[in-house]
């Protein structure tokens, strides 16, 4: 798929991923499950370098939920490393492509080196505006929205807030995701056909696109044809296709 035969006016705005398959891509090649992991970094690159290219303008990937914490602790150990050492090689390229770096997620779990470098990567890319890449990290939608609860019970439980003054938008702004727009179209690769725990509230009206590529085999070409699937798609947020047309 070319991206010249994109319509770049109907472009999201924000695309969400969820990057599946790189362990079994790594056993598949007769590897284990970390090299899987490091081959997925190419793939993000890929993926960012398209979505920039084509006018996406934020782009959030899974990468790590709190689940992913009672997997073999081998494998744990392997991936914080892995996202030190991205951090480490891949921020100055970053900074250079015009590319501000977020994270979400219970950020506190993760080891302290981890930490340290995030904020550095977040400080040194905070003033780039060409496309906003957020990594969800320690991340649990369920999390997410029970936190945003408390937030505002506890500004309820001080006088700051009426029950009744409890809006949609407040709640958004009480979420991990504030200030940026919800997801329109959300990826997810390898064949798995559920979101799991991923962006519950911020995905209520995403269109979903699901292939059987492994994430380490997602390339640029792959994501214009997401893309270009998501172009054909009528987006009526509950109403009816005359309304829209009309």
């Amino acid at each position: 798929m070319n991206k010249d035969k994109l319509d770049l006016n109907n472009i999201p705005k924000h695309v969400a991923i969820i990057m599946d398959g790189n362990g079994r891509w790594a056993k598949k090649h007769g590897e284990d499950r970390v090299f899987g992991h490091i081959s997925g970094v190419k793939s993000i690159r890929n993926v960012l370098e398209a979505a920039s290219e084509i006018g996406v303008k934020y782009l959030t990937l899974y990468a790590f939920s709190t689940e992913n914490w009672d997997r073999p602790k081998e494998e744990v150990d392997a991936l914080m490393s892995l996202l030190v050492k991205t951090l480490l090689d891949e921020v100055d390229e970053l900074n250079k492509n015009g590319v501000r770096l977020k994270a979400i997620g219970n950020l506190d779990m993760l080891p302290k080196n981890a930490i340290e470098l995030l904020n550095q990567s977040f400080d040194r890319t905070k003033m780039n505006d060409k496309i906003t890449l957020t990594l969800a990290l320690s991340y649990s939608s369920k999390w997410e929205i029970t936190n945003a609860a408390r937030k505002l019970a506890e500004k309820v439980k001080n006088g700051e807030l009426l029950p009744e003054q409890i809006t949609e938008t407040l709640f958004e702004d009480a979420l991990t995701t504030s200030g940026m727009p919800n997801p329109e179209f959300l990826i997810r690769t390898s064949g798995e056909l559920r979101i799991s725990n991923y962006l519950l509230w911020q995905l209520a009206y995403a269109e979903l696109y699901f292939t059987n590529e492994l994430w380490p085999e997602f390339n640029k070409e792959s994501f214009y044809k997401a893309i270009a699937d998501y172009q054909k798609r009528e987006r009526r947020f509950g109403k009816i296709s005359e309304q829209i047309n009309g």
